[in-house]
């Protein structure tokens, strides 16, 4: 299945991640109060029914990869503009990047007022990658993994990590791309030694 996916560079691969930079993109997104295991689940159900006709002008949307979910936060509305979290374990951020033909105003407009959209920035992210089932423990492992690695090359992340499923759950659960990703600190990257 070849679906659209964020455009990135890998800029530099260090013992158990890599660093991309990422280009701007689109996401449609909504936050779901629910249990990790039961957020991704509901947040898809909602973003599918947006891009399978539940828009204004019944539109279908080509499906993209990777299903991001994340703690959500609020956004603050004052300059400068401030991430704060909302402190709440249970709200869940869940994502699909919109087709790349796609601006935000010329996005069709969701029936369900629980969708909002969003330009997600170019920035640096350290990202590890594995492969196996969707389960809130593997994600804590690999997670643990990522933060560990982050604390061994100086790195200081910003935000929220960020789960990225890329495959349809009907995928062999040792064949699937799954990666957790959380963005750096541009300043902070080493100097590549491999060369």
């Amino acid at each position: 299945m070849a679906y659209e996916q964020p455009q990135y560079e890998v800029t530099q691969r260090l013992p158990g991640f890599e660093l991309r930079d990422y280009a701007p993109f689109v996401v449609a997104e909504t936050e779901v109060e629910a249990s990790h295991a039961e957020a991704g689940n509901e947040g898809f159900r909602r973003l599918a029914g947006y891009i399978f006709g539940k828009n204004k002008g019944a539109r279908r949307i080509a499906m993209t990869a990777p299903v991001a979910e994340a703690r959500a936060s609020r956004i603050a509305m004052t300059a400068p503009v401030a991430e704060v979290a909302t402190g709440a374990p249970d709200h869940f951020l869940i994502q699909f990047m919109m087709p790349s033909d796609f601006t935000l105003d010329t996005l069709p407009e969701p029936l369900d007022e629980r969708i909002h959209f969003r330009q997600v920035p170019a920035r640096r992210v350290a990202a590890i990658r594995y492969s196996g089932t969707w389960s809130e423990r593997r994600y804590r492992i690999h997670l643990d993994k990522l933060r560990s690695a982050l604390g061994r090359e100086h790195l200081e992340a910003v935000g929220e990590p960020v789960w990225a499923r890329y495959d349809p759950p009907f995928k062999p659960w040792f064949l699937r791309r799954n990666e957790i990703l959380i963005e750096v600190r541009a300043a902070g990257v080493p100097r590549d030694t491999s060369s």
